[in-house]
């Protein structure tokens, strides 16, 4: 069985402390997640998952103090024995030893058989090595298994997600949606301001816990759909402007919409095609603080006027012709 470095495998210091692991996870789970590989060809897809599945191994056990100190203590240990010399595989059986003698004695319990354990929660999707040390699904089998006294130790459900999308009117606003879960009819709240990615936790609606734990929270990932009228960018908001020529040349007012109402805007004259003016607060709510909002950017793009009367040609090579004096 293969020895797992989980701190090479997130690409940090056994020094590292909680925020360093948790930002190399974040990192790492955001490069390799299936997601991000869903249009490569299989075998990298392929490769990208087992990446991924062993960076969510690492973190289960190094983010996790209790573990993480269990972890270390066993991997001193290998380190030593085969910094001698020793055969790797002779290393389990003296560990198991150490521990306790396996399977009928010591720290090595067992509430369920591993059939039964199968049967009821499926497989843990972590490798052998981590359910030898930690037991499948982290209780029950290994020496570092969550029980106590032959019971099994209360464990919380994994949290789920579920990918929404939402107008982008929604996300200014705000919206609600109902889910369907299990049978069970559920309200949620989009808040204002969410963005592509953001994700919207609903408490205790994940996977169930074990041994009577707290069920796990359901995360919400939001997309965002593009709009045909505003491009957004970060907190702001940009719109193209149609004005024509001749507000644009004598200047006059015209109206930008905006995702609440319109609202006016002065057009200096002889204002070039193509300028940016900004309109502040007028973009989208910040997520975190609602009631801050980013700027609305209106690019004026001039209209050229059609079909043209033969009284309007002459007005406008009379024009040229002072023009060219």
């Amino acid at each position: 069985m293969e020895y797992k470095d989980y701190y090479r495998i997130l690409g940090v210091s056994k020094n590292a402390t909680d925020q360093e692991i948790k930002k190399a996870y974040r990192d790492l789970a955001r490069k390799y997640h299936p997601d991000a590989h869903a249009h490569s060809d299989p075998a990298a897809r392929k490769a990208a998952e087992e990446r991924f599945k062993e960076i969510n191994e690492a973190y289960e056990v190094l983010s996790d103090p209790d573990k993480r100190r269990k972890y270390d203590q066993f991997g001193a240990q290998w380190q030593q024995f085969t910094s001698r010399g020793g055969n790797p595989q002779d290393f389990w059986q003296q560990w198991y030893a150490n521990q306790g003698g396996g399977p009928t004695g010591g720290v090595y319990t067992r509430t369920v058989s591993p059939e039964e354990f199968e049967q009821i929660f499926g497989e843990s999707g972590f490798s052998d090595f981590f359910e030898m040390l930690f037991g499948r699904g982290g209780f029950g089998f290994g020496p570092f298994a969550e029980t106590a006294g032959g019971v099994r130790i209360p464990r919380r459900g994994q949290d789920a997600e579920q990918p929404i999308t939402v107008t982008l009117q929604e996300a200014y606003h705000g919206a609600r949606r109902v889910l369907q879960l299990n049978g069970e009819r559920i309200e949620v709240t989009i808040p204002r301001g969410v963005k592509t990615g953001s994700k919207v936790r609903v408490a205790g609606k994940g996977a169930p816990g074990v041994a009577g734990g707290a069920a796990g929270d359901l995360y919400l990932r939001v997309e965002v759909l593009p709009d045909p009228t505003f491009t957004r960018e970060g907190d702001d908001l940009r719109v193209r402007v149609p004005v024509d020529l001749y507000t644009m040349l004598l200047g006059g007012e015209v109206q930008v919409p905006t995702l609440d109402r319109p609202v006016v805007l002065t057009i200096p004259p002889e204002t070039p095609n193509g300028k940016v003016f900004r309109l502040r607060g007028l973009g989208m709510p910040n997520l975190r603080h609602p009631d801050q909002r980013g700027d609305l950017y209106a690019v004026v793009e001039v209209q050229l006027p059609k079909d043209l009367s033969e009284r309007e040609r002459e007005l406008f090579r009379e024009l040229r012709r002072l023009r060219s004096r």
